[in-house]
């Protein structure tokens, strides 16, 4: 009488990535998610903006530039989908905390600026 097999490795289907990230490893969301958002934030209405200055006049493509907020149709259609929900929850943390850097910055510099120019 032999032993049973006591050795339990799992069988890998043929064609199936091995490699963790590959497996919707929940690290490897929220990594993707934030920096996702943080280029989204900061890329998003650049591209936007140099697109539309190609395309049109430089007065059209001004009146043309606030149809960049349906952009966030992104993040909350990723939202309202189960499935994806983890990315976008993520992704929104980082649309807003690079927002929130982009504000503060901008207003300490803005401060500093006028603070040294009135002396």
């Amino acid at each position: 009488m032999s032993a049973p097999d006591t050795t339990t490795e799992t069988a890998q289907p043929v064609g199936e990535p091995r490699n963790w990230w590959h497996r919707s490893h929940p690290t490897f969301a929220a990594l993707t998610g934030f920096f996702s958002g943080m280029l989204f934030v900061t890329a998003l209405p650049g591209a936007f903006a140099a697109i539309l200055r190609a395309v049109f006049s430089t007065e059209t493509a001004e009146e043309l530039f606030p149809f960049v907020l349906f952009g966030l149709a992104l993040p909350i259609f990723l939202l309202v989908k189960r499935k994806t929900r983890r990315f976008a929850v993520f992704m929104v943390i980082g649309m807003a905390i690079t927002a929130l850097v982009v504000l503060g910055v901008a207003s300490l510099v803005v401060y500093f600026m006028v603070q040294y120019d009135a002396s």
